[in-house]
C-alpha cells in the first residue's frame, strides 16, 4: 500500500489538522528520499505550501535508461581520484575468495544473515560494484589520499578494512536492509532505481552484476514495477512547479539524473553546489546563488528583510547556525546499504 499518492495523501491530512495551530507560512523540505517526497506532497497537493525545498533529490523519471549514471561516473572527480577508486574493486574482485571468507567470520560474530539478497557472495560483489557509489555519494576528492594507491601490495586484512571501510561490505545483510525496505520497496514499485552496467574494468570478474530493488525486499512482499508514477511527477514538476527549489551537488551520483524544469514552471530553480556530494545545501551553492535561493525562501516564508525585498543579492540567513537542528546525522548516513538515497 505504500505509493506516492498515499504518503502525500497522509502529509496532507497532517498539514489541514496542523494548519489550524500553525497559521503562518508553510515550507516543505527535505534532504535525499525527504526531497522526493516533498516534490511528489507539492504535485498531489499544490495548493498546501507556501514553498518547496528540495535537497539532492533524485528523479528516476525514465528507469529503463541508465546511462546518465555510467557517464556521470566516467567524468566525476579527477581521474587519479576515479582510477584509484577502480583498483581497488578490481583487486577486492581478484582476491574475491578470501574476502569472502574475512566477510563469513564477520557475519557469524555479528549473527547476519542474506535471505533477501541470495547469498553473502552477492552480498559481498554488490558492495564492491557499489564502492565508486559511495564514495562520491558521501565523499569527494579531498578523501582521495586515503585510497590505497597499490592494493595488491596489501595484506588480506588490510584490503578487507581498506574495502568495508569504503563501503560497508556487509551493508546487503538482512540487518543492514532492514530499515530501508520501505525505500526498496517504492524503488522497485514506482520510484525507479539506478541499475548501472558492469564496467569494463571488472567485466571478467564480476559474477552477478548490479542487483535490482527486488533483490533487497524479502520475497514475501509482492512487488509490481508501474512505470507512469515517475513520469507523471518529472511531466507535472516540468510544466507546473511553483515556488519550487531544488538543490543538487555536482559531483553527487544521484544528481546524475536531478529533476528539471519546463517553460510552464513559475519562480522555481535548479541549482548545483559545486564539487558537492550528498550533503549538498543552501549554504555550500555559489555566493550568487546561495544569495538567490536565501531570498527565494525567505520571501515565500513571508519573513523577507525590506532589503531582500528590495534587492536579492542581500539575502543572508536570519538566525545563527544551530548544531543540534542543523547538522544532519552523519553517521547514520554512513551506514546506507549501496545506492539507497
Amino acid at each position: 500500500k505504500l505509493t506516492i499518492r498515499q504518503a502525500a495523501d497522509d502529509q496532507h491530512r497532517l498539514f489541514t489538522a496542523l494548519k489550524k495551530i500553525y497559521t503562518k507560512k508553510w515550507i516543505s523540505t527535505g534532504a535525499s528520499k525527504g526531497g522526493m517526497t516533498a516534490t511528489y506532497y507539492e504535485r498531489f497537493h499544490p495548493k498546501d505550501m507556501d514553498g518547496v525545498v528540495a535537497y539532492v533529490a533524485p528523479n528516476e523519471a525514465d528507469n529503463a535508461d541508465d546511462s546518465a549514471y555510467n557517464r556521470f561516473f566516467e567524468k566525476v572527480g579527477t581521474k587519479k581520484c576515479r582510477d584509484l577508486l577502480k583498483g581497488m574493486q578490481r583487486e577486492g574482485l581478484v582476491r574475491r575468495a578470501p574476502m569472502e571468507r574475512l566477510l563469513t567470520r564477520q557475519v557469524a560474530e555479528n549473527g547476519w544473515t542474506f535471505d533477501s539478497v541470495g547469498s553473502l557472495e552477492k552480498a559481498y560483489e554488490a558492495a564492491v560494484l557499489g564502492l565508486p557509489w559511495v564514495f562520491w555519494q558521501y565523499s569527494g576528492t579531498e578523501q582521495c589520499d586515503a585510497i590505497p594507491a597499490d592494493p595488491s601490495k596489501l595484506s588480506h586484512r588490510k584490503l578487507f578494512a581498506a574495502l568495508n571501510e569504503l563501503s560497508s561490505l556487509a551493508g546487503a545483510s538482512d540487518q543492514g536492509l532492514e530499515d530501508f525496505v520501505p525505500y526498496y520497496y517504492q524503488a522497485g514499485t514506482e520510484l525507479g532505481a539506478p541499475v548501472l552496467d558492469v564496467p569494463s574494468h571488472l567485466k571478467d570478474l564480476a559474477r552477478y552484476g548490479d542487483l535490482p530493488p527486488r533483490s533487497y525486499v524479502p520475497r514475501d512482499i509482492p512487488m509490481t514495477f508501474k512505470p507512469k508514477a515517475m513520469a507523471d511527477v518529472d511531466r507535472w514538476v516540468q510544466d507546473k512547479a511553483n515556488r519550487m527549489l531544488f538543490v543538487n551537488g555536482q559531483w553527487d551520483p544521484w544528481g546524475a539524473k536531478p529533476f528539471r524544469l519546463g517553460k510552464g514552471a513559475k519562480d522555481s530553480h535548479v541549482l548545483v553546489a559545486p564539487k558537492m556530494n550528498h550533503g549538498a545545501d543552501i549554504s555550500m551553492l555559489s555566493k550568487k546563488e546561495q544569495a538567490l535561493a536565501t531570498a527565494k525562501v525567505q520571501k515565500w516564508a513571508g519573513v523577507a528583510p525590506a532589503s531582500v525585498l528590495k534587492d536579492a543579492s542581500k539575502a543572508k540567513p536570519l538566525a545563527a547556525y544551530n548544531a543540534r537542528l542543523d547538522n544532519r546525522d552523519a553517521q547514520r548516513e554512513r551506514m546506507l546499504p549501496p545506492m539507497a538515497p
